[in-house]
């Protein structure tokens, strides 16, 4: 196994979380400028400012940062590192750090998070569900869905589904549909059904750093046996990881986003989108396709491929879209958050999309359709604005559903 770099800050150096990110931080060469915290879209709500916790750890002020609200507050957009000067890796390294140090201090967690990590060390996922269980959804599918182990053949592609699509019922419908898809495009793939297990973003985000490398370790293990060519994938947080975070662990695969794997099959696509769907639609940049993994142009290369899709454009978008607020293992800690900020991220999110006039919110990413779907009632906006998956529109071109 590959050796983990540490983030630099000299603050009890045995519960930092590993640095596994594209450069090393060395967090004594910030410059206090404050760009981190005055991007922050959670800043105000901290405790401490993302630039105030750093400049108190390298103070030597440990226990009052990780005694704050300061570590479970950051949503990992990743807004902070992609424009610090300094190119510090904050919300990627300091920050599951922090929660780390916490968890090593014996710290009670927040119930929701704590029930989540400790369902994913049991089964595999954050939703406690039975290995069996990861297949169901495929059931239902209408078209062949082979499971490596079952075919006992090499494939093309390895899809990976990951927990939100092969256990949530919108999740469900969307990887049903995505099935479809692939098999229409003559798409040699497989799943590994029971095999599979949480590649561990959030969990690694989450701080819980041996839940991550047990994860890791596994999935390594389990890829191991079978052989692919390269692996789809269904949610950008997973995605980034297996791109960017396993090849230090020696887990090294060809990866790409769904938005990606169909934005290269563009020319066999095209001719099966016969439906004019006569819509107005603008896209939300997901943080770790968008600003993590600079995957800009692909959702937008397959909208504006759909007939009678008119693409509106939310501001901001791109690389300074506002978070949907679920990223970085917060997607578990909504009622501790809800407790400590004035506006919800994702409801923020929904009026800037409702201000673009368009009827359709189109999302590539499974944790994002119940969060704006929730802040489309909390807005006020239900009736005017419906959330879809970029999946669930190219079905419908499709005519699939």
């Amino acid at each position: 196994m590959g050796m983990l770099q540490t983030p630099s800050i000299p603050q009890k150096p045995a519960v930092l979380f590993p640095e596994i990110a594209r450069a090393e931080g060395n967090f004594r060469t910030c410059i206090q400028c404050g760009v981190c915290s005055a991007s922050c879209p959670m800043s105000e709500s901290m405790d401490f400012t993302p630039r105030k916790a750093v400049r108190m750890l390298l103070e030597g002020r440990f226990d009052d940062v990780v005694s704050s609200n300061t570590p479970w507050l950051c949503v990992s957009c990743h807004t902070c590192s992609t424009r610090c000067p300094s190119q510090l890796l904050i919300s990627d390294g300091l920050f599951p750090a922090l929660r780390a140090a916490v968890m090593e201090t014996g710290k009670q967690l927040d119930q929701d998070l704590q029930t989540a990590l400790h369902k994913t060390y049991l089964y595999g996922n954050p939703m406690g569900e039975g290995p069996n269980k990861r297949t169901d959804w495929a059931k239902t599918s209408s078209v062949p869905v082979p499971v490596l182990s079952q075919i006992r053949r090499p494939v093309d592609v390895l899809w990976i589904v990951e927990c939100y699509p092969s256990f949530d019922p919108r999740g469900q419908a969307i990887s049903r549909l995505l099935a479809r898809i692939l098999t229409l495009l003559h798409v040699d793939f497989a799943i590994l059904g029971r095999e599979e297990r949480c590649v561990g973003d959030c969990e690694w985000l989450a701080g819980e750093r041996g839940l991550f490398e047990m994860l890791i370790e596994r999935n390594i293990e389990t890829l191991g046996k079978y052989h692919f060519k390269e692996v789809l994938m269904t949610d950008p947080h997973a995605y980034r990881s297996l791109r960017n975070v396993y090849p230090s662990m020696g887990g090294r695969y060809v990866v790409k986003h769904y938005t990606e794997f169909l934005r290269e099959r563009l020319d066999q696509l095209k001719p099966l989108l016969k439906k004019k769907l006569n819509v107005t639609v603008t896209y939300h940049d997901s943080c770790c396709l968008g600003r993590k993994m600079a995957q800009y142009e692909d959702p937008r290369i397959l909208l504006n491929a759909i007939p009678g899709v008119k693409l509106m454009e939310m501001t901001p978008n791109r690389e300074s879209a506002l978070c949907c607020g679920g990223g970085g293992s917060t997607i578990y800690l909504d009622h501790f958050i809800q407790e400590r900020v004035k506006d919800r991220l994702a409801d923020r999110r929904v009026r800037q999309a409702a201000a673009t006039g368009a009827g359709i919110l189109a999302v590539a990413c499974p944790f994002e359709p119940s969060r704006f779907e929730d802040g489309i009632k909390m807005t006020g906006n239900e009736g005017k604005l419906v959330v879809r998956e970029i999946i669930e529109l190219l079905a419908e071109s499709m005519e699939l559903v």
